[in-house]
């Protein structure tokens, strides 16, 4: 795989797992309050499990209370792009990898306390946490 070449489904299938699979690809949902990330409170950066695109960072992170992990923002504005999802007779605004296309999770404008108001509902099976191992200055 290269930088401009998104992984092949076969490539996928063997590197991820069913379930990450089912979620990435399928557009599945993880049950709530199941994920590693949804109360992980670790500092780095979530990746995309297909293509390590970095996505997220831990500073954006919060707890909504959903049982997803939630976050306020992108590390950039151009690493995830939406699509109208009508799936479940709703609305909503699902968040897709930008570089490999992956689904993510969904995006909603309800998060008053937040400082964008927006929160990134994102499944932890969509991302990998590349931990930040810089000695942190006490």
């Amino acid at each position: 795989m290269t930088m401009s070449q998104p992984p092949s489904k076969d490539d996928l299938k063997k590197k991820l797992t069913a379930e990450q699979y089912r979620v990435t690809q399928e557009k599945g949902t993880e049950p709530a309050f199941t994920g590693a990330y949804y109360d992980a409170k670790d500092k780095g950066t979530y990746v995309c499990i297909c293509c390590d695109k970095p996505l997220f960072s831990s500073k954006a992170k919060f707890d909504s209370g959903t049982g997803w992990p939630s976050f306020y923002e992108t590390v950039d504005k151009n690493v995830v792009k939406t699509a109208e999802d009508l799936s479940m007779s709703i609305q909503r605004t699902e968040v897709k990898c930008r570089r490999c296309g992956s689904h993510l999770g969904h995006v909603f404008g309800d998060a008053p306390d937040q400082p964008t108001s927006v929160r990134f509902c994102i499944n932890s099976a969509a991302l990998d946490l590349k931990k930040d191992t810089r000695k942190q200055a006490k």
